[in-house]
């Protein structure tokens, strides 16, 4: 059985968060189910979701592996972001941690170089 991913983000700013996300994963969403949510598909069968919901907005802690970490980040910094975090583990995998407007934490891991 192949698993599935759908991640959620609780967001209070459906709008400030819109656009931060569309920054950080490069482009609109793939589809938006109602007026509280945005939904990015990363890969068949995994997506991250953003939805209004302002009492629980703040917590999300996710991270996302990619092949390519540095072109990654390179273009997230042309579109104005940085990450809050760098890290380097024993084991050489690389972590670039961000935060959205809430307080969100979205890292993006990638393979020693």
């Amino acid at each position: 059985m192949e698993l599935a991913l759908f991640a959620g983000i609780p967001v209070s700013d459906y709008a400030k968060s819109l656009d931060w996300y569309e920054r950080l994963l490069g482009g609109p969403a793939t589809f938006y189910p109602n007026d509280v949510e945005a939904v990015w598909q990363l890969a068949a069968n995994r997506s991250l979701y953003i939805e209004v919901l302002p009492d629980r907005a703040g917590h999300a802690l996710h991270t996302v592996f990619v092949a390519d970490f540095d072109d990654r980040l390179a273009a997230m910094a042309e579109r104005g972001l940085t990450p809050a975090v760098m890290e380097t583990y024993k084991n050489g995998v690389r972590k670039a941690t961000f935060r959205d407007p809430d307080g969100n934490e979205i890292g993006f891991g990638g393979n020693p170089v």
